[in-house]
């Protein structure tokens, strides 16, 4: 598939390029800062673009199968960035006639798991320090459902920089019941797995260990 991946420099987004790269997918990485990705490989285009204008970045999305995003807050300096720069990607992608896209977003933004293990976990955290990120990334959710793209926002919990294992679970509309930490690794091939899994279109999907 060709597909292209916005924030690539992340650690999810890196991940992405790099395991797209190893399947045999042709990636186009949307970056600000190329210096900054360290994956190379003969699939790989770079483009240098900041995400302001939606005509900028139509060229990098032109007969692509899918975008993946890994756009999203870093901490709550940074809140307000995900529905941003999301919504200058919706417009590209609706330019170009690109539906499919999968985006990163957080466990709290999505229903709570029957046994509160996610609540206890992050309720602190959400409500002193994360609560404008979480805001963020809810206020892009909602720029997905006002698209007429065939989105999946994908929500892990903590993150953990730790190597690839396949051993995680999803669960689509929910999140996995005791589930409480992933890799971004997993996180990732999560996400090109859901590439071509209908399913998951137009859903929330819950993914942890």
């Amino acid at each position: 598939m060709n597909l292209t991946v916005f924030g690539a420099t992340g650690g999810i987004g890196r991940e992405i390029v790099r395991q797209a790269l190893a399947s045999g997918h042709r990636v186009t990485a949307v970056v600000r800062a190329p210096a900054r990705l360290t994956v190379t490989g003969s699939g790989l285009e770079v483009v240098r673009a900041d995400l302001t204008d939606p005509e900028v970045i139509r060229p990098a999305l032109t007969g692509r199968n899918a975008v993946l995003s890994g756009l999203g807050p870093r901490g709550r300096r940074d809140a307000g960035v995900a529905a941003r720069l999301t919504r200058t990607v919706l417009a590209a992608m609706d330019a170009e006639a690109v539906r499919r896209l999968l985006v990163v977003s957080a466990a709290p933004v999505g229903p709570e798991p029957d046994d509160g293990l996610l609540d206890r976990t992050m309720r602190g955290l959400v409500s002193t320090v994360l609560k404008p990120v979480y805001d963020d990334l809810r206020e892009m959710e909602a720029e997905l459902a006002r698209s007429g793209t065939d989105w999946t926002s994908v929500r892990p919990p903590r993150l953990q920089d730790k190597p690839l294992t396949g051993t995680y679970r999803t669960v689509v509309g929910g999140f996995p019941r005791k589930g409480r930490f992933i890799a971004r690794a997993d996180v990732a091939h999560a996400m090109l797995a859901m590439i071509e899994d209908a399913g998951t279109v137009k859903q929330g999907v819950g993914v942890a260990y």
